[in-house]
């Protein structure tokens, strides 16, 4: 994926270099670049992955940043109300003043941003995510290291995002605005989810899986990315095997949101559009 425009960042050479090994990572110039990368991420002046003329782009020194953090840091124990971890990453910090909802035992990793307006119900926001404002991250979902899920989302219980640091040029999962993502889907391997779209429930999107839009008289096929608005249900699709044809897993396109169901409208209401929901 391309890399986008953005602003030169003067860290970049260090960072490169202390993880290439070409200077040494303990050097004091390594370490308050790494540290304040990770504050940066903390507080979502800085971001993983940044869009730029309609492409998503990877800044891969930020990942290998967050690596050289880990190396950096030395397990200890962190304490959270009752709560005791051994662990080399501290958890977020929280004073009232973010605006964001936080219903224990909602836990978010040092260098992870929630934005204003955000509602955190007992889940998981691994290092280097990025979470909009206004999105519900609801019980028991997870957004794995430098996922970027985007605002006035909705992630439903269950719902998995997946996170990867490595390979650092390896683009994380997106999920853009006014995304609605139903109970237990998954989503990984830097698949984009855009604007508007809504994920039926179970849904599994990985970057092999085929993303079918079968509105139209012909099948059209994507791969890694979901349009814009469009109404995903999960499906299966045939396939020969030595022992036989089975059904494997893909993702079915049945329709895009109207301007009835507005960006507001539940996922239910979304699917009942189609006659889909139970």
């Amino acid at each position: 994926m391309m890399q986008p425009t953005a602003k030169i960042d003067s860290r970049e050479k260090i960072i490169s270099d202390a993880y290439s090994e070409k200077i040494d990572t303990h050097k004091d110039e390594v370490i308050q670049a790494v540290t304040s990368i990770i504050s940066d991420l903390d507080s979502g002046s800085l971001r993983v992955a940044t869009k730029s003329n309609g492409q998503w782009g990877t800044h891969s020194f930020i990942k290998q940043a967050i690596l050289m953090y880990f190396r950096l840091q030395k397990n200890k124990f962190i304490s959270a109300g009752d709560l005791q971890f051994f662990d080399k990453v501290p958890l977020k910090i929280w004073n009232g003043t973010e605006g964001v909802r936080v219903v224990p035992p909602a836990m978010v990793r040092f260098g992870a941003h929630v934005a204003k307006g955000a509602i955190l119900m007992p889940s998981y926001v691994n290092i280097g995510a990025y979470v909009g404002e206004g999105t519900m991250v609801d019980t028991w979902a997870t957004v794995g290291s430098c996922a970027q899920v985007g605002a006035s989302v909705h992630l439903s219980g269950g719902v998995g995002i997946g996170g990867v640091l490595e390979p650092v040029q390896a683009s994380p999962v997106i999920i853009e605005d006014h995304v609605f993502i139903g109970s237990r889907c998954v989503v990984v391997e830097g698949v984009v989810v855009e604007e508007g779209a809504v994920l039926g429930a179970g849904v599994v999107l990985t970057a092999s899986t085929k993303i079918l839009d079968v509105t139209g008289s012909e099948v059209v096929s994507y791969q890694g990315r979901v349009p814009k608005n469009a109404v995903v249900i999960p499906g299966t699709i045939p396939k020969k095997f030595p022992a036989g044809e089975f059904g494997v897993p893909c993702a079915l396109i049945i329709g895009a949101r109207t301007a009835q169901t507005d960006k507001k409208t539940s996922l239910t209401q979304a699917l009942r559009d189609y006659s889909l929901a139970t």
